[in-house]
């Protein structure tokens, strides 16, 4: 049986998030000095594309088994196993850079860390529910932007820094503290085991889970339309934002102290959204705070890809991440009060499933940037001359250029789910699971 959330889960839940908070700043220092450390070997941007696409696939790969493994097991324990195993493989990273660490080591690491964070994260997300009472989902979903977001105020700041005096070593010496906090929070916190009903408690194979959490969004169209929504924007999204540091690098030549400023920008911006949300509870009607979210970012980052000044990125980049508490905390609470917990596993792993096939934007990026945008705007390459006199010539422009076009698609996505019906009146169509319309909408599908 499930307790409903209390005070104690609500601390349960503070303990975990706090955790996870340090957590994430170590990460975070890792990968912004990864980042550096292999632009600095190759100078090319699908190099770093690459990286972010092997962490992401195994989360497609694993897709059909891991929501029903965090249904069935224990969540605190997958948890755990998923920050252990990223601190083993710094560890061997940090061996094989004694002895020439190469690029290729960090695309298998990537997936390998990748592999057990589709346990984690899914583990997390479906024992939010079980921890925080529902009139609090948004303000539980904004504490994970604010631990996101608070974390860039901090760690590529210090991590650009950190880089230059103590090298990629010393960082993630400093990861490797961070992880053993997370993992000893989770030690003294409790995550109470989610209700089991007739029709679903045990009686479901592992190799099923996809196809179950599928076919719940699909008889569902809301959450269907509410879905395909989410991955247009985020595929948009993650083609230029996969090109953020090789943009940034390129037309400030190299400068990191640049680059960890923006993302501070960016830290300060979503924590200052992220406050907002959890302070006011959001907006009543939450898939407007989803669409607004989005049509937001999209112009921000519009501003922020014709820009060539930090005195243009900071203020753009504040602006931009200002807009995504909103649109994430939103979107999960919908989520979060559709699906009943004890299936929420399988339906968020079918949910990532989907919107992480927009990984393929990892594998586009580099190749696009440096092989059709780079060329077509440098000096001399005159077919294009229009944009060449927006963007400018020099090293980054084409990226810029790409970058823009993708914040366009953001935008316009965020403004066409208004005129969706289906979309615009997800929560007046599906009821929420914990209702008795709920039970009716069951038995009817």
């Amino acid at each position: 049986m499930s307790q409903s959330p209390n005070l104690s889960s609500m601390r349960n839940f503070l303990i975990i998030w706090a955790g996870q908070l340090v957590s994430t700043i170590g990460s975070s220092m890792s990968s912004f000095a990864i980042a550096i450390w292999a632009w600095e070997i190759t100078g090319k941007a699908t190099t770093l594309t690459l990286v972010g696409f092997f962490s992401l696939l195994p989360s497609i790969a694993l897709a059909s088994i891991s929501g029903a493994i965090v249904d069935r097991f224990n969540r605190k324990l997958l948890m755990m196993v998923g920050d252990t195993v990223a601190v083993l493989m710094t560890i061997i990273l940090m061996l094989h850079l004694t002895n020439h660490l190469q690029i290729w080591h960090l695309y298998l690491t990537s997936a390998i860390v990748g592999t057990f964070n589709q346990f984690q994260s899914l583990a997390y997300s479906a024992s939010l529910s079980l921890l925080v009472p529902k009139q609090n989902y948004i303000r539980a979903s904004s504490f994970q932007f604010l631990s996101s977001y608070g974390s860039n105020i901090i760690a590529p700041a210090l991590a650009g820094y950190l880089y230059q005096v103590i090298g990629l070593l010393g960082i993630w010496l400093i990861d490797i503290s961070t992880f053993a906090i997370a993992i000893s929070s989770l030690l003294f916190a409790r995550i109470p085991k989610p209700l089991q009903t007739n029709e679903h408690e045990n009686s479901f194979h592992i190799w099923q889970g996809l196809g179950f959490g599928l076919r719940y969004i699909f008889v569902r169209k809301s959450l269907l339309a509410l879905l395909i929504i989410t991955f247009l924007f985020w595929f948009a999204h993650d083609v230029g934002n996969s090109l953020y540091s090789a943009m940034i690098l390129s037309r400030t030549g190299n400068d990191t102290v640049v680059l960890g400023s923006l993302a501070a920008a960016a830290g300060f911006g979503g924590v200052t959204g992220a406050i907002i949300v959890s302070t006011w509870g959001g907006f009543k009607k939450k898939i407007n705070g989803v669409l607004l979210g989005m049509i937001g970012a999209g112009l921000n980052k519009i501003v922020f890809g014709l820009g060539r000044t930090p005195w243009i990125w900071i203020p753009a980049q504040f602006c931009s991440s200002f807009n995504f508490p909103f649109n994430g905390s939103s979107d999960n609470a919908i989520w979060l009060a559709k699906v009943a917990p004890h299936v929420q596993g399988r339906v968020f792993a079918a949910h990532s499933l989907v919107v992480q096939f927009g990984s393929a934007a990892y594998l586009i990026a580099g190749p696009l940037a440096d092989n059709i945008f780079t060329p077509a705007l440098t000096a001399g390459s005159g077919h294009i001359e229009f944009f060449g006199r927006i963007f400018g010539t020099n090293a980054g422009a084409g990226i810029a250029l790409l970058y823009v076009i993708c914040a366009a698609c953001m935008l316009l996505v965020g403004c066409a789910g208004f005129y969706i019906p289906q979309l615009r009146d997800v929560e007046k169509i599906l009821p929420d699971h914990d209702t008795t319309e709920y039970a009716q909408f069951n038995s009817e599908k």
